[in-house]
């Protein structure tokens, strides 16, 4: 990795974050994590009886993309839709609480705000449940939701399409926020979900998982030959600039035209994954934002993914723990 990033320069990108703003579009979500431990398995059913200890909330889906911006100590505007419930005031109170302007969140009367409970019994997630509506959005949301990231781009160096497929993404508002990226200047990146991979063309950056590639590419990805042809059928199919796909254990991949470049894992204990895609997405947008190369930035999102997922829950990072992770990282290489 010392080709595509050295020290020095990962210091500067790093210390540019502050004066970095990007604009967060997606499907906000709520994290309920119930912390316990399991002693017994149930007589009523072979289940597991988790004495819970403690509850906690946090961001998640687009605000855990927020979230992590802020962690790292960029500038963030985030447009969404909540429900007019407790869970969505619970969401726009932890925003405000980072002084994150909450202006772009839009309440539905008609839906509930998304909220993930996750069970976690001696740090192994035991269950997952979810309260959600995944049906599109009405018009007037959506015209609310264009409005506002018509206005706030004008102010933000990039884009962020955060993309849970919970109802906000649309075809339209895409096309709508392309146009007005495009009239700007402002590059877009995507989380994507597979059932909207046609949406995203021409964008910046796309940044799928290994499993979201291999079924929008319809190649089963299980070697570095079928990688390389998933990567090229995406790459083209989507027209972008940059194509990162994120293989876990593996690191990850990242397509540019006529250039593959592979970026190996530098995680050294797993515990969770919660949210890693979130901080991958956050991080490489920071990283855009503040001049970096597609390589230089999907380098730094990397080395800030190996720190998140040996945190329990949905995890950020600081600064200083980035810079301190990539720093031990590139002395080895």
């Amino acid at each position: 990795m010392k080709r595509y990033l050295k020290p020095n320069r990962a210091k500067a990108i790093i210390e540019r974050f502050s004066t970095a703003k990007v604009l967060v579009i997606g499907d906000l979500i709520m994290d309920h994590f119930i912390w316990g431990k399991v002693r017994r398995i149930s007589p009523e059913a072979p289940v597991p009886v988790v004495e819970v200890t403690s509850e906690s909330l946090m961001l998640g889906g687009s605000a855990n993309v927020v979230n992590n911006i802020h962690s790292l100590g960029g500038q963030s505007l985030v447009t969404g839709i909540i429900g007019r419930d407790d869970d969505g005031r619970k969401l726009i109170s932890a925003l405000k609480e980072k002084s994150i302007p909450t202006d772009g969140i839009i309440a539905d009367p008609k839906r509930p705000t998304t909220i993930k409970t996750r069970v976690i019994a001696h740090s192994q997630q035991v269950v997952r449940f979810d309260r959600e509506r995944k049906d599109k959005i009405g018009p007037e949301s959506t015209a609310k939701v264009l409005s506002y990231i018509k206005k706030a781009i004008k102010s933000a160096d990039l884009a962020v399409i955060s993309d849970y497929a919970k109802g906000l993404v649309s075809k339209t508002l895409v096309e709508e926020t392309s146009d007005a990226c495009r009239r700007l200047g402002r590059p877009i990146a995507v989380d994507p979900k597979v059932e909207h991979f046609d949406y995203y063309k021409g964008v910046a950056i796309v940044t799928p998982n290994n499993l979201e590639a291999s079924q929008a590419s319809g190649i089963e990805i299980d070697s570095e030959e079928s990688l390389h042809r998933a990567g090229e059928v995406l790459f083209n199919k989507l027209g972008c600039q940059a194509l990162l796909i994120t293989r876990g254990e593996n690191g990850m991949s990242l397509f540019e035209a006529n250039s593959e470049t592979h970026i190996p894992t530098v995680a050294k204990e797993v515990f969770d994954v919660s949210g890693a895609g979130d901080t991958v997405i956050g991080t490489l947008a920071l990283a855009l934002a503040s001049g970096a190369s597609f390589k230089e930035a999907a380098v730094l999102a990397n080395f800030a993914a190996g720190v998140v997922v040996g945190k329990v829950g949905t995890a950020t990072l600081s600064p200083k723990e980035l810079m301190e992770a990539v720093t031990a990282g590139l002395k080895k290489t």
